[in-house]
């Protein structure tokens, strides 16, 4: 397949144009004109780029890659690295960042809600179809403590729970993949029984607190594992190429 029609077709599904971002979505990083192994993943890390080589890989796509804003523009380091072996070896990067987080099907947040059995009912923010958090609802009610022991089995990673003081039951739930945990505010407003996302800052353990409403910290990497791999399979299903999702473990 040629790099523009595979290109044509990651922008025609994931519709990169549709929100703001921190970081330029699309392909990042231009390698080989044809594309007949893809490798998809959460980071473009060099562990990963090297993981592509070894495959014989034309193209990475990625949640995280490069050129974020406020970044420095030199390429030094690191990030010399991992850009000169992607050049050397004429690998694409291509990397979808909140487009990958909000898409209804194969996103990260459509997708851990299918993991943890969530019903979906909408977006976290009223008004906004596009919001990075969504809200939904447990088939059936369960304690912090199931629903923490839940969370772990199937994101295979201890998560952290903050309960309120009366450790009410959760049939009601927010989330936002990643580094999300601003939401939490928004989602105690209203009235929401718990509140999942990747990261933690200091600030959201008193929150969960004094809101009176469940916080479960499950980790970056394990909230977002699933929207790369999920598209990876996506592409075998739609251009029947080659696709395969590879998993740079990260416990943070």
């Amino acid at each position: 397949m040629k790099t523009v029609e595979f290109e044509h077709y990651l922008n025609t599904l994931l519709k990169p144009e549709q929100i703001k971002d921190f970081c330029p979505n699309g392909l990042q990083v231009q390698g080989k004109d044809s594309i007949n192994k893809v490798i998809t993943g959460v980071t473009a890390t060099q562990a990963l780029i090297e993981r592509a080589i070894d495959e014989n890989a034309d193209a990475i796509v990625v949640h995280h890659g490069y050129f974020w804003k406020n970044e420095s523009y030199v390429i030094r380091g690191m990030k010399h690295q991992r850009i000169k072996a992607l050049l050397m070896n004429d690998i694409n990067l291509f990397a979808y960042h909140l487009p990958l987080d909000i898409h209804p099907e194969i996103g990260n947040n459509a997708q851990l809600a299918s993991i943890l059995g969530i019903d979906t009912t909408g977006p976290l923010e009223d008004g906004n179809p596009l919001s990075v958090s969504l809200q939904g609802q447990l088939k059936i009610a369960q304690s912090g403590e199931q629903f923490a022991h839940l969370i772990s089995e199937k994101l295979a990673r201890t998560c952290l729970h903050i309960a309120p003081e009366n450790n009410k039951k959760i049939k009601t739930v927010a989330w936002c993949t990643g580094g999300g945990q601003n939401y939490i505010e928004l989602a105690a407003e209203q009235g929401i029984d718990a509140f999942i996302s990747g990261e933690i800052s200091e600030q959201t353990t008193h929150v969960a607190k004094e809101m009176n409403i469940h916080y479960f910290a499950a980790g970056h990497h394990a909230t977002e594992r699933y929207g790369a791999k999920a598209l990876a399979k996506k592409v075998v299903s739609d251009l029947s190429l080659d696709a395969t999702f590879i998993d740079i473990d990260n416990p943070a």
